[in-house]
């Protein structure tokens, strides 16, 4: 059957809606590389530029052999796709390229997130291999979980968890806590940084070495967040049945602004918090506090009224700096907080998800506005316990699966001796011992060798 011209136009442009957020998402692999580069010292900052490559290129060819046919592949299997392996049989009548576009952008900032916890101390080899397994698999199947029509936390899915499913529209447990959590293990495992902690535990001053990079990284993060959350509708020309004047492009609007507002009042808190604590003004903090709002609405921005996002950011800022406080106590190394910024605010958007998310607004994301439908809200808005257990389950189970995956993954290459670089390459710099020489050409670090000539003759006196 012949397509009309306005399903044809249609189509183009709910088409270009999507690249362009695809294309937006990528952006956010340039915020990490330099928001990455500034948290670490100067000694390892080609090396942290490196991994965040290495996660783009590597993930990339996992995510096209095996990723979205796990996360995709499959309407009927509840736990993991079975079809699409190297995007065979794509286009078809439910996805195409573009989409694919769109979520390998997703799939390839997981494995950012996971490097950022490790960084400095780590092998290259390592990266190659979580970086594909995480990309590949891990991350996937959670992906098939809550975002695939027939997954079983699906808010999609026609027998959906408590007559509800999960809403994770873009990602706080998806993405976020999936990179966190693979983080986490990778970091405990590996251990501390040299110097990090003294003798007797203290925590020591290990900056990073440029607060440019990181204002810079933070920015470009916040541009790239407005495909990750209102590109996440997929299509922008869906009109609300009943309405004359009301559609996706309505609701798109409005999740921009709850993102918006959701990582301001974040970053706000978080500069006054930290004010309190250290007694001073600090610009590292404060874009840390602006991402954990980020990370915490990105599960409900776009089920929420704007007020609710300023409340989603406050106690956001709180999650990221009593887990700070607590990593510090118990001697964890995150040169980025990873763990504790994607992790806990991750875990704290899913259940801020299942308390103040609105009927109106979820039946706008997952049934197109559709009239007669009903649809479980958040607690704090009459919906009862459902959708907050579901969400509490995705918290569970996103913890559960990727401990039980990288966990292991990374125990193993500790085994092997393939995850940790020795103390002396670790204390001369990886730009230096594994790169060849520093990022910076006139550096001059702790009276370091500056060529890669100059280390190898040290090393064999």
């Amino acid at each position: 059957m012949a397509v009309s011209w306005e399903e044809s136009v249609t189509h183009s442009i709910n088409t270009v809606y999507l690249l362009f957020s695809a294309y937006l998402v990528f952006v956010m692999q340039l915020g990490f590389a330099m928001l990455c580069a500034g948290s670490v010292r100067a000694k390892n900052a080609m090396n942290i530029m490196l991994t965040n490559v290495v996660d783009a290129v590597v993930g990339s060819i996992s995510y096209y052999l095996f990723g979205f046919a796990f996360a995709f592949g499959d309407s009927s299997n509840p736990f993991i796709g079975t079809k699409f392996f190297a995007l065979k049989d794509i286009p078809d009548d439910t996805y195409d390229y573009s989409f694919f576009l769109y979520q390998w952008a997703f799939a390839i900032a997981v494995a950012g997130i996971t490097s950022g916890s490790i960084a400095e101390r780590t092998q290259f080899s390592a990266y190659l291999v979580f970086s594909f397994f995480l990309t590949g698999f891990v991350y996937p199947i959670v992906v098939h979980w809550v975002w695939s029509t027939s997954g079983w936390l699906s808010a999609s899915s026609s027998e959906s968890l408590f007559g509800s499913g999960a809403i994770d529209f873009a990602g706080s447990g998806v993405v976020h806590l999936v990179g966190a959590v693979a983080g986490f293990w990778g970091s405990l495992i590996e251990g501390t940084r040299v110097g990090r902690f003294d003798a007797f535990g203290k925590p020591m001053p290990m900056r990073g070495h440029n607060a440019t990079l990181v204002v810079l990284g933070t920015f470009l993060l916040w541009f790239g967040w407005f495909g990750f959350n209102p590109g996440s509708f997929d299509k922008i020309l869906v009109p609300y049945p009943g309405t004359t004047d009301q559609g996706n492009w309505t609701a798109i609007g409005r999740t921009a602004v709850t993102t918006t507002l959701a990582g301001s009042t974040a970053g706000i808190v978080t500069l006054f918090g930290r004010r309190l604590l250290v007694g001073h003004w600090d610009a590292l903090d404060c874009c840390n506090g602006v991402l954990c709002g980020f990370v915490a609405i990105t599960s409900g921005c776009s089920v929420v009224e704007p007020w609710a996002a300023i409340v989603c950011g406050f106690f956001a800022a709180w999650v990221l700096i009593g887990l700070n406080i607590l990593a510090l106590k118990l001697n964890f190394d995150d040169p980025l907080e990873a763990a504790q910024l994607h992790g806990g605010c991750g875990a704290w958007g899913l259940i801020f998800t299942g308390l103040f998310a609105k009927e109106e607004f979820v039946v706008q994301a997952y049934d197109s506005g559709a009239t007669g439908v009903e649809r479980p809200s958040g607690l704090f808005m009459g919906g009862g316990w459902g959708l907050l257990g579901a969400q509490v389950v995705e918290v569970l189970v996103i913890v559960g699966w990727v401990s039980v995956t990288m966990g292991p993954l990374f125990y193993a290459l500790h085994r092997l001796n393939l995850l940790r670089i020795s103390v002396e390459e670790e204390v001369a710099g990886l730009d230096i011992s594994r790169h060849g020489g520093y990022a910076y050409t006139a550096h001059q670090e702790e009276r370091q060798p500056q060529l890669y000539a100059d280390y190898i003759t040290l090393q064999n006196q």
